[in-house]
């Protein structure tokens, strides 16, 4: 399949509809002190905390009777296990999350508090998504893939289709990246009408960036202080809607994250994790040219011990 039929305006068109009245409609904002013409989405007010609950209600009304049955399975550190076990309490379907080493607390209680069956497993990314297909093999699970599945790319693209809706004059939207579902999902939708897609990730976790330079995705060990975009590796459909739809490519600082961070909360009144600051990051480190930029802030999942020494810092 081509990269421009993979995922197209209209698949997010159809998105759109399929979660309308299930999933939140956030508010764009206006970033105030921080910016003059800058806008804010705040995907941090979604249901289960982050943008991710867009592609996995997308994904999951595509199920049939016999895959509802035999449940869910994915393989997250992070916000994707959430909304996975959010949106799966809510259409009453068993939820199996596998979970790696380092994973932040928060977030795996909140999985669990929805109701998924966590997994943990001793090592990496890579030994999680083993250890996935050996469960997917033993029992026919149905796996929602947290970033290369092109319904949840779909999905996440009606972040971008609402920031044009609400402000038709926006010429460049800048967008977190982890595995890569939320900017390709974008880009599907915005740049075929002339807006420019700006991808950032933490220096220490760049996926994407050693992806769109090999040409085919690259396995990385990540180490940053943004946990939501530590994917060990950007997805290939993720990449080939990427490479289609000329995303650029701007990498932060986990000091910039921690400066947007700040900057979010003091300026705009936003609580969020440090993945979703670190669009802000790369505008306010003078990265991302434009007159009329919304970046995304992806995510609101972070543990009070981590968001308190971030904030404490200078």
């Amino acid at each position: 399949m081509s990269a421009e039929l993979l995922v197209t305006p209209d698949d997010v068109v159809r998105a759109a509809a399929t979660i309308r009245g299930i999933v939140r409609r956030t508010p764009l904002l206006d970033a105030g002190e921080i910016g003059a013409g800058l806008r804010i989405k705040a995907e941090l007010f979604q249901h289960a905390g982050s943008f991710k609950a867009r592609g996995v209600v997308n994904r999951l009304t595509a199920l049939d009777k016999a895959e509802r049955e035999r449940g869910v399975i994915t393989v997250s550190a992070g916000n994707h296990a959430g909304a996975l076990a959010w949106g799966a309490e809510r259409e009453g379907i068993d939820c199996v999350v596998v979970i790696y080493e380092g994973a932040s607390p928060y977030k795996v209680a909140r999985a669990r508090a929805y109701g998924a069956t966590i997994e943990l497993v001793e090592g990496d990314p890579v030994d999680a998504f083993d250890r996935m297909e050996e469960i997917v093999a033993e029992t026919g699970r149905v796996v929602i893939h947290p970033f290369d599945d092109p319904l949840v790319m779909a999905g996440q693209g009606t972040v971008g289709a609402e920031i044009l809706e609400d402000a038709a004059e926006t010429d460049v939207i800048v967008v977190p990246v982890g595995g890569g579902g939320l900017v390709a999902g974008i880009a599907a939708a915005v740049t075929p009408r002339g807006v420019r897609v700006v991808g950032v990730e933490p220096e220490g976790s760049a996926a994407l960036r050693l992806a769109l330079e090999a040409g085919e995705p690259v396995r990385v060990r990540p180490e940053t202080i943004a946990g939501g975009l530590d994917a060990p590796y950007a997805g290939a459909n993720a990449l080939a809607v990427c490479q289609a739809c000329s995303v650029e490519s701007v990498l932060v600082s986990d000091a910039e994250i921690e400066v947007a961070t700040r900057r979010l909360y003091a300026d705009v009144k936003l609580a969020c994790e440090p993945a979703g600051a670190a669009g802000l990051a790369a505008v306010l480190a003078g990265r991302v040219d434009g007159e009329r930029v919304a970046v995304v802030v992806s995510g609101g999942n972070v543990g009070a011990e981590t968001a308190s020494a971030i904030l404490a810092r200078r």
